[in-house]
């Protein structure tokens, strides 16, 4: 097992700590994961990526990413992980060149094409084996080692017992999955979307089709009782909140947390939650008490059912959603603090959905614990009052009691 931990003042601390990798889909959900905890941030290029329903940054947007994760020591990944179809080559060299001209810190590749030409272009930048190659074992990430690659993003479909084998000997730095969407293939061989909608899953069209809703049928007979809810194939989404600790002690080398085309609220309590879990073990690992109070965040901003994935073994049928929607209310993001005048305990926020006065709002924070106020007094741009927000984006004023910080995000809490 590799080491990742040493005593310092006769206490055990983890030396080893992991990145968290965290998804980005674009500059504004860059900019709140680094502020909130993330180490780096994997984005998509207008080129050669997948989800193409995301916005994808252009060569300036990556531009702007590198330098802004610079002031922070944060590094971006880039994915370069469509599989190749012969009109996709052309520009790829030029493309792989202006991301290591920019700085870009890796870049994550699914076609073997890609993987070489990047290496016999000697680029500063990684080359990271995506996990649409589905790597499940040792000897494939052997494998890539003799081809030149830095890192393998595994498979989602790992379980822990094999994870131990493959990080005591492992040639390679290892990224693993701990948050985010499953898919019902393996991931990457679905082709549901292409037959069904002629979206190509592997050129980033995947139109989901496994959470569309379907009819059965047998012998031409529709199986469907009045009342049932429509059959779907969904998975329900991983969390690995409850073993965190179990996965550092590994050695895994980067936490990956699934999502580019999630909302800023889901990004900014997602990272925030795995930020400060990690550094909390990381800096007392043996006296560390896992409490309720991280999974309460996190379901804050993830309505789908969650399950622990292929942690254990294969998922059996109570980690799938088939008939069952199995969601529950988010809280739901109200504003996003710009400033704060500490004098007159006055906020200025950017409004981002319906809230008014008399409701409850809960702030939340990378820099400090959650903080309950009361909208008591709001006013609108020219510090007229006015008792409702319910123009997107409007730059307001709110009476908070409590010193908040800029970049801090407000959720209204039911009474």
């Amino acid at each position: 097992m590799r080491n990742v931990s040493q005593i310092i003042n006769g206490k055990r601390k983890i030396i080893k700590k992991p990145e968290l990798l965290a998804p980005a889909g674009n500059l504004e959900k860059l900019k709140i994961a680094i502020i909130y905890g993330a180490d780096a941030v994997f984005v998509g290029g207008k080129e050669f990526s997948l989800r193409s329903q995301a916005s994808n940054f252009t060569l300036e947007d990556i531009k702007e990413a590198v330098e802004f994760a610079s002031q922070y020591g944060a590094h971006i990944h880039v994915t370069c992980n469509i599989i190749l179809h012969q009109d996709n080559l052309e520009g790829i060299q030029n493309y792989l060149q202006a991301l290591d001209d920019i700085g870009v810190t890796a870049i994550i590749v699914a076609d073997p094409y890609i993987m070489k030409i990047a290496k016999d272009m000697h680029l500063n930048l990684e080359v990271h084996v995506s996990t649409q190659l589905s790597t499940l074992n040792l000897k494939a990430i052997e494998f890539y080692k003799s081809m030149g690659m830095d890192r393998v993003v595994l498979g989602r479909e790992v379980t822990y017992d094999d994870l131990r084998t493959i990080m005591e000997y492992a040639p390679v730095d290892v990224e693993y999955f701990i948050h985010g969407a499953m898919c019902i293939h393996y991931s990457g061989r679905c082709m549901l979307s292409n037959y069904l909608s002629r979206r190509d899953a592997n050129r980033g069209g995947c139109s989901q089709s496994c959470r569309w809703y379907y009819d059965l049928y047998q012998n031409g007979v529709l199986m469907n009782q009045e009342g049932d809810m429509p059959f779907s194939m969904s998975s329900k989404d991983m969390s690995l909140i409850d073993h965190i600790g179990e996965l550092i002690e590994l050695g895994v080398n980067s936490f990956k947390i699934e999502g580019r085309m999630k909302s800023l609220h889901y990004i900014a309590t997602v990272v925030s939650t795995y930020r400060k879990l990690i550094d909390a073990y990381c800096e007392n690992p043996d006296d560390f008490i896992q409490d309720e109070s991280y999974h309460q965040e996190l379901m804050k901003a993830a309505n789908r059912a969650l399950c622990h994935g292929f942690f254990y073994d294969h998922p059996s049928n109570e980690e799938q959603l088939f008939n069952l929607r199995d969601e529950h209310p988010t809280q739901e993001f109200v504003m996003r603090i710009l400033d704060y005048d500490k004098k007159n305990k006055q906020a200025k926020i950017e409004q981002r959905n319906y809230f008014k006065v008399g409701d409850n709002i809960e702030i939340f924070s990378p820099n400090h614990p959650n903080l309950f106020f009361t909208v008591k007094k709001l006013y609108n741009k020219d510090k007229e009052m006015i008792e409702v927000a319910n123009h997107p984006m409007e730059i307001l004023y709110v009476e908070i009691p409590h010193r908040v910080l800029a970049n801090d995000m407000g959720r209204k809490v039911s009474k």
